[in-house]
């Protein structure tokens, strides 16, 4: 019809995965503050500067929250899904770092239930998401 305009839906699978990362971010953020306490006993344990533990507490969920934020609009979802590949890296090289016993035994900070995966768990867990988005990003870039 003339003056009507088709909007094209995402991609099902996008969607999914989409979808999967905004429950995951909302879910260890919200953990996060919810249980700040138990999160800033594990951050003080980390490998890193205690001085560091209150910016860390802060910026951390807020970065998850934010991320899914991103991620619920389409003018917005790039900006979210280059977010989540930056948030999955970061936490996949510090897993492979405590794997590779460059640190100490080191407890885990994240929230929810997945803190209660272990190492190797977390380097699987983490990789899948980093391949999703990977994925995912890579077609983005050829629909384009």
């Amino acid at each position: 019809m003339p003056g009507i305009k088709m909007q094209v839906k995402p991609p099902v699978a996008s969607t999914i995965v989409c979808m999967l990362l905004i429950v995951l971010f909302v879910y260890t953020g919200t953990s996060k503050w919810l249980n700040m306490r138990n999160f800033l006993v594990d951050l003080n344990n980390q490998p890193f500067a205690d001085s560091l533990t209150p910016l860390i507490a802060i910026v951390l969920p807020f970065s998850e929250i934010t991320t899914a934020f991103l991620l619920l609009f389409d003018r917005t979802r790039l900006a979210g899904l280059i977010f989540s590949m930056t948030l999955m890296s970061v936490f996949t090289i510090y897993t492979i770092l405590i794997l590779s016993n460059v640190f100490a035994e080191v407890p885990c900070a994240c929230g929810g239930l997945i803190k209660q995966l272990t190492w190797e768990q977390h380097l699987v867990f983490n990789v899948f998401f980093y391949l999703l988005l990977l994925l995912l990003l890579k077609r983005r870039g050829g629909n384009r």
